[in-house]
């Protein structure tokens, strides 16, 4: 059995290694769970919006794991924001194999993939790298939200 802890280590160094890193994303890393977002989701206290994975017991025991986006309870007019992101970007998430969009509760979208260690920090890396293509919408529907005007 691969540590966990390890895995997400190399992840957060793949993340913070990209190319596009530097254009104000954010990493919260407690172990076996990662959350990515951008320093204006209203995520710092890990509650706002973001993508998130994590591989604890109850995913090793099913040996399948999610990958997902989550607009929590401190995202500004939750219900609103989810309402918006998903009339920008559901058709995108859908065209992504494997990708469910769920808009309820605080689920934007998700995918599960099995639990296999092989490459298994690459492969969480290109879920996450494909998931981040949705900035911008993200930045439109909290925008509307807020009332700030369209650029």
């Amino acid at each position: 059995m691969k540590d966990i802890k390890n895995v997400f280590r190399n992840l957060e160094k793949l993340l913070r290694n990209a190319n596009w890193f530097d254009d104000g994303w954010e990493i919260y890393n407690r172990g076996p769970y990662l959350q990515l977002y951008k320093s204006n989701w209203h995520n710092q206290n890990q509650g706002g919006v973001h993508f998130e994975t994590y591989i604890e017991s109850p995913q090793i025991k099913q040996k399948s794991f999610p990958i997902c986006m989550h607009a929590e309870e401190d995202c500004p007019s939750q219900p609103e924001f989810i309402e918006k992101f998903l009339a920008l970007e559901s058709g995108r998430i859908k065209s992504w194999k494997g990708y469910q969009t769920i808009g309820k509760g605080y689920h934007i979208c998700e995918r599960t993939l099995p639990l296999n260690f092989k490459n298994l920090e690459q492969r969480i890396f290109e879920e996450l790298n494909r998931l981040r293509q949705l900035a911008d919408g993200v930045e439109q529907a909290l925008n509307e939200v807020n009332g700030e005007p369209e650029w």
